[in-house]
């Protein structure tokens, strides 16, 4: 290693990214990290973080309303985005400062320029600079996929143009069904504007359990938002100040602002795998290994690139991974199953393990349990709010394979209980475990009623 002039080049500085580069430099190795943009990658800079901001301040509406209910009462406040986008811009700064200061105090060299892969031991930066290296690591992410090329396509943003808005839509359609378009029209509708959802398949969160998706998209047009299922978007025209959506049905729906998040691609553009014969699927995704390695032996792979699991949790244990077999002497692979999930749209939801359909696939014998209710705080505020709990059991051996929730803090519930799944806990312990009341999670404890059953069993 000692002729290279690093041990490893890592592209992108993400989360995989930095946590790979932080956890190699601990094992004494010299680390580059490359970035064209900002320090923190998708998750931090046009992810997870300030669409989690975005989401706290849409869920204030709700609140004020239904605080009436508890004797709260005055004038309600007023929202302002400007505020909100540049306190959401005050914490991404924050939390890039802090991940460039990690990535100084574990010396690791921070270069703020595009890569490219010029062969299996040399990259080359933007300004001509050549860089070799032992191993190189391909921690680029994904980048939004616009869909196929139609008439007013460059009138229409991504979720990426969506979080620094110089004001909020008072009208917006959103085309797409899955994380991002539904959490996009629940907080726009959360802040006041008037949201349409259009989705080509029959209903929204493709590959999520069915009553999930159903009872979502029931609670979604509870809260005014139009979804609209079984269309496309297949044109955009300019209208004045504002947009007319055309959709394949041959309706219009007028509005501000049109998006679309239809899917995320790997980003690989550009970045020169041809160069050393790469291998990627179908999809795009940059095809590796257990142990996150590509089909070049000295090249890895880890993230969203790779088009595993795309959460950003599941990049960086990737990423230690890499690191903790490439550098630490303990050959490591990721366990991609049971990875529990969270849709942060309006109700939350949170989910482990298999659906309905996926363990009537897998097993004999399914016992399915679910509840559907409301709960005491949206009770009092007078709000027809529903939560939902469904649990899939192997009827064989009464593991708990599945777990889905609905409601308030249903991302945080589903952390704790996906332990549980994850250790292979059994219905039998679910239910000796004591509810905690009144709690909307205690449902999950005492739940003992089988909604139905599958298999031999159940037809015998």
């Amino acid at each position: 290693m000692a002729g290279y002039d690093v041990d490893l080049f890592v592209i992108g500085a993400g989360s995989g990214g930095v946590r790979a580069a932080r956890i190699a430099s601990s094992y004494g190795a010299r680390v580059t990290i490359a970035e064209e943009f900002r320090v923190g990658g998708t998750c931090v800079i046009r992810g997870c973080v300030p669409k989690k901001l975005l989401v706290y301040a849409s869920r204030y509406a709700h609140e004020f309303e239904d605080a009436v209910g508890f004797g709260w009462t005055g004038p309600m406040p007023t929202f302002s985005w400007s505020t909100l986008i540049a306190n959401k811009d005050r914490e991404i700064a924050r939390l890039e400062a802090a991940y460039t200061s990690t990535l100084d105090r574990f010396k690791v060299e921070i270069v703020k320029s595009r890569a490219v892969i010029e062969d299996t031991h040399t990259v080359r930066l933007a300004d001509g600079t050549r860089v070799t290296t032992d191993n190189i690591l391909i921690a680029t992410g994904g980048w939004p996929h616009m869909g196929p090329k139609i008439p007013g396509l460059e009138h229409v943003i991504s979720s990426n143009e969506a979080l620094d808005l110089p004001e909020l839509p008072k009208r917006i359609v959103i085309q797409g069904g899955g994380y991002i378009a539904v959490e996009f029209a629940c907080i726009f509708a959360g802040l006041g504007s008037e949201v349409t959802l259009v989705y080509r398949g029959e209903n929204i969160l493709r590959g999520f359990d069915d009553d999930v998706r159903e009872h979502l998209r029931n609670e979604m047009r509870k809260r005014g938002i139009t979804v609209t299922c079984g269309q496309t978007v297949t044109a955009v025209e300019k209208s004045g100040n504002d947009y007319v959506t055309r959709l394949s049905d041959g309706s219009a729906v007028g509005a501000d602002k049109v998006m679309f998040a239809i899917g995320r691609r790997p980003n690989t553009m550009g970045l020169g795998c041809e160069n050393v014969g790469l291998k990627c699927h179908e999809h795009g995704g940059i095809e590796v290994d257990a142990y996150s390695r590509t089909t070049v032996p000295n090249i890895y792979a880890v993230g969203d690139v790779t088009n595993r699991v795309n959460l950003t949790p599941v990049a960086i244990r990737e990423g230690h991974a890499f690191a903790d077999t490439v550098y630490g002497g303990k050959p490591t692979r990721v366990d991609h199953s049971d990875v529990p999930t969270a849709v942060f749209s309006e109700p939350e939801l949170g989910v482990i393990g298999l659906t309905e359909a996926q363990a009537r696939d897998q097993y004999k014998i399914v016992d399915v349990y679910k509840t559907s209710f409301r709960s005491m705080k949206m009770v009092v505020a007078g709000r027809d709010t529903r939560c939902f709990m469904k649990l899939l059991v192997d009827g064989s051996t009464d593991r708990v394979v599945g777990c889905h929730i609905v409601g308030p803090e249903a991302g945080e519930m589903i952390q704790i209980v996906g332990v549980a799944v994850k250790m292979g806990a059994t219905k039998a312990d679910f239910d000796a475990t004591m509810a905690v009341h009144p709690t909307v999670a205690e449902e999950l404890v005492t739940m003992r009623e089988k909604s139905h059953s599958y298999g031999r069993q159940a037809a015998e």
